[in-house]
């Protein structure tokens, strides 16, 4: 599938630049920093995002098919995957918590 949109989103400290995909998109093996979205477009053509899960993983093609937290990003109302790629474990662990803490996300909760 091809990528939406760019989006920049904000961190308790930091601003990432993000990819976004529509959620069933099939990835390739690369690390990234993801959040799984709902994505709203208003009248002036731009995108909002509310944020439902943020996660990091080494492989996004191993780690979103199967993922535990379909159910309820699904019951969110998921419509797009975010991507943030950072091969570079610490970096994309940092960034996550960095996310997490500046941001409320249902779906990490449970």
């Amino acid at each position: 599938m091809a990528k939406i949109a760019d989006a920049t989103f904000k961190g308790k400290t930091g601003s990432y630049s993000f990819e976004v995909y529509p959620a069933d998109t099939s990835f390739n093996a690369v690390g990234a920093v993801y959040i799984f979205t709902k994505r709203e477009v208003g009248s002036d053509g731009k995108g909002t995002h509310t944020f439902l899960y943020i996660g990091e993983t080494d492989s996004l093609k191993d780690r979103i098919p199967n993922h535990e937290k379909w159910p309820c990003v699904t019951q969110n109302g998921v419509n797009c995957i975010c991507v943030h790629r950072d091969d570079n474990d610490k970096s994309r662990l940092a960034k996550e918590t960095d996310l997490r803490d500046g941001n409320n996300t249902p779906c990490n909760d449970q």
